[in-house]
């Protein structure tokens, strides 16, 4: 029964750190990936031979936030990258821009505007 406690508390010690962040997807990630491996460590552990739960959670947790945390990193790097998608323009109207002397058009959803040629203009 103090097995199931101590895991228990960990566990949701590790979840309300989770709560907690609203930071980015390194922070929230680590966060979750030490809740999921203090679960998955104090139930192995316990399962073993030497039955030490509380090892077993310290130790997932460690593992699960690392694991989380590269993840979230990797996240991270893939926001800021361009993406390939050509753009959604909304071509019912086109408008004519004095200062290049070239037709453009607006996005559409959002308030970007490109040339004939899909090149951005703003």
């Amino acid at each position: 029964m103090t097995t199931l406690l101590k895991t228990g508390a960990l566990s949701l010690a590790a979840l309300s750190f989770a709560a907690c962040t609203t930071t980015g997807n390194v922070e929230r990630n680590a966060a979750y990936g030490a809740a999921a491996g203090a679960v998955a460590g104090a139930i192995i552990g316990n399962n073993t031979g030497n039955s030490n739960a509380g090892d077993g959670a310290l130790i997932g947790a460690g593992v699960g936030a690392i694991a989380g945390g590269i993840y979230g990193h990797s996240k991270d790097g893939k926001q800021g990258t361009p993406t390939t998608q050509a753009p959604m323009l909304d071509k019912s109207t086109r408008y004519f821009d004095e200062n290049t002397r070239r037709y453009y058009y607006f996005e559409r959803g959002t308030s970007r505007t490109f040339y004939e040629n899909g090149e951005r203009r703003s």
